[in-house]
């Protein structure tokens, strides 16, 4: 065998040698990830217009799994507490322990601590944006949540009539919704919300979800890159006999 034909049989074997590697990276990128999210993640039905148009009814929306006490002002949360209905629920959490929640002002802005709040998510805005309610200050452990229909919303502000159940126990909170996943035309990424960031506490760090997106398209690209050079291969080595 010639030199020529010796290098194009060594440069072949490591073309298959990286192409193997490259899907053997891709499969652990890929399964890692999905069964990563698979983990941290679950999907929700959101149930009613309530928070609209951040997320509306019938929207898929993917959620991070956490605890309680991990939850920040400005997150949108999924929870369930018995007083509020049987179904899970999706709010913003606006209040925390030990808040001062008031609405409004007069150009219709909702305040915590006496910080006026740039909530530029909201359905609508203005003096007739939301109706006011009482001042309330948030038990300790418990969490004040708005819609961002807050014309279409049964949330903290109605339940303050029954009671001490206007505000939400921490531990009713089941997951952090990072994302819309369906309908394709609202499909992205849930902002932190910017207007409570100088509040004690800021607000949240965003999920994993970015990342481990990027990781299962890298992995399905480098699974697909890999699979195809023995073919392409082939075909190019035909050509150089021909």
């Amino acid at each position: 065998m010639g030199k020529a034909g010796r290098t194009g049989t060594s440069h072949g074997r490591l073309g298959h040698a990286l192409s193997g590697i490259a899907v053997a990276v891709g499969c652990v990128l890929f399964l890692g990830a999905f069964v990563l999210g698979a983990v941290l993640y679950q999907p929700y039905t959101v149930p009613t217009d309530s928070m609209d148009p951040t997320v509306k009814a019938g929207d898929r929306v993917l959620a991070e799994r956490i605890d309680g006490k991990d939850v920040r002002r400005g997150d949108v949360v999924v929870f369930q507490d018995s007083v509020w209905g049987s179904v899970p629920m999706v709010k913003r959490v606006v209040g925390t322990g030990g808040d001062k929640v008031a609405c409004c002002d007069k150009q219709g802005r909702l305040s915590v601590n006496g910080e006026t709040l740039d909530e530029p998510y909201l359905k609508d805005t203005g003096p007739d944006s939301q109706p006011p309610f009482k001042k309330t200050t948030v038990p300790q452990g418990k969490l004040f949540l708005l819609g961002d229909h807050r014309m279409d919303s049964v949330d903290s502000r109605v339940h303050l009539q029954d009671g001490d159940h206007g505000a939400v126990s921490r531990s009713a909170v089941n997951a952090r919704v990072d994302a819309v996943a369906w309908p394709f035309n609202g499909l992205g990424m849930l902002a932190r919300p910017a207007g409570f960031a100088a509040l004690p506490g800021g607000t949240s760090d965003p999920g994993p979800l970015q990342p481990l997106l990027v990781a299962v398209v890298a992995g399905a690209a480098l699974i697909l890159g890999g699979a195809a050079y023995g073919p392409i291969a082939r075909r190019a080595g035909r050509g150089t006999r021909g």
